[in-house]
């Protein structure tokens, strides 16, 4: 492979007049730039990225770790950063921790060793459940910024993109209550997670502030077969006629479940779930659902990265929560 020391040999010129006309520098002459950009691509010469980083003490390069290759949310927010990142000249390398701790810290340390400049990243069911953080704490400590986006760890100083969980299902039974629903149930797969605890809080502070019912929520583990657990909650509770889901899943499956035991769906029972549009299409009628705008988080977490990279000075100082608001898409299954 040719090197910029050949080059300025062949063209008998300094290695700086070479580097500054493959950069377009204003000191070189057009006459000299020309000459040594066509004997570059004479030899296909293409620049130590790996050296250059080095000098420049940064790669251009973002770390992204997410729990779930396979989860549709995610797939959109991972599509969302790489967008937004190759717009300002960056490029991503990709880690799934498989919502297991020691894969989440693995990666950072595979990745914090001068492979990238910073991090995007989900947190981990484990993480989250055994209440761990220190991992991410040393992280930043190297100096490499993080942003955290939908699971995010409250006790990490660092930027992070969140929607509000807790009043997008507050409005969305809301809206149930207004339909004059009276028995309104919850149902989550993702309990140990904070945005299933948030959903479930807000789920509950409309259902107690407008109703005389108790709240009714079925919760499904890891290993539960969801649509044996939906049916047999649906067919002891009866008067049920809604439902908001938590997950992608549930809200699918109920649908399916409901019209199985014969219910006209919305007539009979209303149901919401968060989801993506394209999920949505998995029941008839196709599923009302509360919309997260995965690409949207996406792109502002790697605008916030990208932003205080180029900020390193400041990295201490004002971290952010940005907030993007969630929006109910309505279909075939409320009123």
């Amino acid at each position: 492979m040719v090197t910029l020391k050949q080059l300025a040999k062949e063209l008998n010129v300094s290695i700086s007049t070479v580097s500054k006309a493959l950069n377009n520098s204003e000191e070189i002459g057009e006459e000299t730039v020309k000459r040594v950009k066509e004997l570059a691509d004479l030899y296909n010469y293409k620049p130590n990225k790996v050296a250059l980083s080095l000098k420049q003490n940064r790669t251009n390069t973002i770390g992204v770790i997410i729990p779930d290759i396979l989860n549709h949310f995610l797939a959109k927010v991972l599509f969302g950063i790489e967008r937004e990142a190759t717009q300002h000249g960056y490029n991503i390398i990709t880690c799934i921790s498989n919502e297991s701790l020691d894969k989440e810290k693995q990666s950072l340390q595979l990745l914090a060793n001068g492979s990238v400049d910073g991090f995007i990243l989900c947190v981990s069911e484990e993480t989250q459940i055994k209440n761990e953080i220190e991992h991410f704490k040393k992280t930043i400590k190297q100096g490499l910024p993080i942003v955290m986006f939908d699971r995010v760890a409250h006790d990490v100083l660092c930027d992070k993109v969140i929607v509000d969980d807790f009043d997008a299902t507050y409005r969305a039974t809301k809206g149930l209550l207004e339909e004059n629903r009276k028995q309104i149930a919850f149902i989550s797969n993702i309990d140990d997670l904070s945005v299933g605890k948030l959903r479930e809080r807000g789920y509950n502070k409309a259902v107690l502030e407008t109703t005389k019912h108790k709240p009714l929520v079925l919760k499904i583990k890891k290993g539960d077969n969801s649509q044996d657990k939906i049916k047999a909650f649906m067919k002891e509770h009866k008067d049920i006629d809604a439902i908001i889901a938590a997950d992608s899943a549930s809200g699918v499956i109920a649908i399916n479940v409901a019209t199985s035991f014969g219910l006209k769906v919305p007539k009979d029972i209303s149901v919401i779930g968060f989801s993506s549009q394209s999920v949505s299409n998995h029941s008839v009628p196709r599923l009302t659902t509360i919309r997260q705008h995965a690409k949207t988080i996406g792109a502002n977490a790697a605008q916030m990265l990208i932003n205080r990279l180029q900020k390193i000075s400041d990295q201490q100082l004002d971290f952010k929560t940005k907030i993007v608001k969630t929006s109910l898409v309505k279909n075939g299954s409320t009123l």
